[in-house]
């Protein structure tokens, strides 16, 4: 006799966790709304954006309509963008004085040796704002010794005047970082490592907030809540998640719980030596039957601790261990050659490239994931992992208490 296929997805609530992000959340409503556009008329289904749930902070619905099925899904940013610019608000000096100390955190405590095992990629990427932070202060020392040159033809000691040209060099570069992101990447990094891998409690709080926000809906009429936590934000959709399941929020008779992890950097935090809390959560999450885990990276994102395990690298795996499924977005065989040559040097588009348009669409769409008619389970059931993920135990700290 076979078996009786799963009902479809009717009703969905999405709850999407940004990574470490100063801009306002409507930004992630017209990335969606474009590309999902973009994706539909590759992959010929029907989607379309609706207005947005007004208890929800931010947010707006979608209606889907894919293999003979219609769905609607409510999606939320979970919002910490404030948070992130309270963190960003330093001057050049402070700058200066993160890049000190945050080098110092990995490399006193090893962790960027033990990284560099793991992925060379996102290494560069946090070596890239120290170096160009330096080079930023090496040419404006550069253009205060030319000037000083110049000046001491005047008079003997007019040359130290040229050192008024350092601040307006730096504050010049300061003003750019839109087109450089050395401020930004500095101040993402130095967030991880402030507290050596532990969570600020301003961050606690609102990671509270988020829980009671997913508790709520797993008590509406959903047949799926997901929740997605990309970058940086994978790391807090662990934790969010374990508390809710140790507290015992997840009803049995409720709707499915999935969570996708897309271009997660875990381990640049879980191999700081405070990171007990993400450590314990990791462990903990990962043998729960409450709930479906995907992991989602690609080797193309340089950003992204790609294929890397983030449970079992970072030293943690329990015995049982169930998550995550650790999946491929194969972005050279998921983009045409034409795209790919298009994206391959644009390396923070590509770290969002999980939640955009493929032209070449295998099993991962995120599409199709938040507004389609299938479960994430269901969607994934009997996938295997990536034959080239990591999973040796890579952290040299890996007590989940203190």
């Amino acid at each position: 006799m076979s078996s009786i296929p799963p009902p479809p997805v009717r009703k969905r609530r999405v709850f999407y966790i940004p990574g470490y992000d100063p801009i306002h959340p409507r930004r992630y409503r017209e990335l969606y709304r474009k590309e999902s556009a973009a994706q539909a008329e590759i992959s010929g289904y029907e989607i379309s954006i609706l207005p947005g749930d007004a208890r929800a902070r931010f947010g707006w619905g979608v209606q889907g309509r894919m293999d003979g099925a219609g769905v609607v899904s409510q999606i939320e940013v979970l919002v910490w963008s404030d948070i992130v610019k309270g963190s960003m608000d330093r001057g050049i000096l402070a700058t200066y004085g993160q890049l000190i100390r945050t080098a110092a955190t990995y490399i006193g405590t090893g962790a960027l040796f033990r990284l560099m095992r793991l992925r060379k990629g996102p290494v560069i990427a946090a070596l890239y704002p120290v170096g160009f932070l330096l080079a930023q202060l090496g040419l404006a020392l550069l253009a205060a010794w030319g000037l000083g040159l110049v000046l001491a033809l005047l008079h003997p000691l007019a040359g130290w005047g040229g050192l008024v040209v350092v601040p307006l060099v730096l504050e010049w570069f300061r003003r750019m970082d839109g087109r450089f992101f050395a401020y930004y990447l500095m101040h993402d990094y130095a967030w991880s490592a402030q507290h050596l891998g532990a969570n600020p409690p301003e961050l606690e709080a609102r990671m509270a907030e988020f829980a009671d926000e997913i508790a709520q809906a797993l008590q509406g009429e959903s047949d799926e809540v997901l929740v997605v936590g990309h970058s940086s934000g994978a790391h807090l959709g662990v934790s969010i998640l374990a508390d809710l399941i140790r507290a015992g929020r997840v009803p049995a008779d409720g709707p499915a719980l999935s969570f996708l992890s897309l271009g997660q950097v875990v381990p640049m935090v879980s191999f700081l030596p405070r990171a007990w809390r993400l450590r314990a959560d990791l462990a903990y999450l990962s043998t729960r039957d409450e709930l479906f885990w995907l992991d989602v990276t690609a080797p193309g994102d340089g950003c992204a601790f790609a294929l890397c395990d983030p449970v079992s690298v970072s030293g943690v795996a329990p015995a049982g261990k169930r998550w995550p499924l650790v999946i491929s977005a194969a972005f050279t065989q998921t983009l045409s050659a034409e795209r790919w040559r298009a994206l391959r040097w644009r390396f923070f588009r590509l770290h969002f490239q999980y939640l955009c348009a493929f032209d070449r669409p295998k099993d991962y769409d995120y599409f199709r994931i938040t507004a389609g008619p299938q479960t994430l389970a269901q969607r994934f059931a009997g996938r295997p992992p990536s034959k080239s993920r990591i999973e040796r135990a890579t952290s040299g700290y890996t007590s989940v208490a203190p």
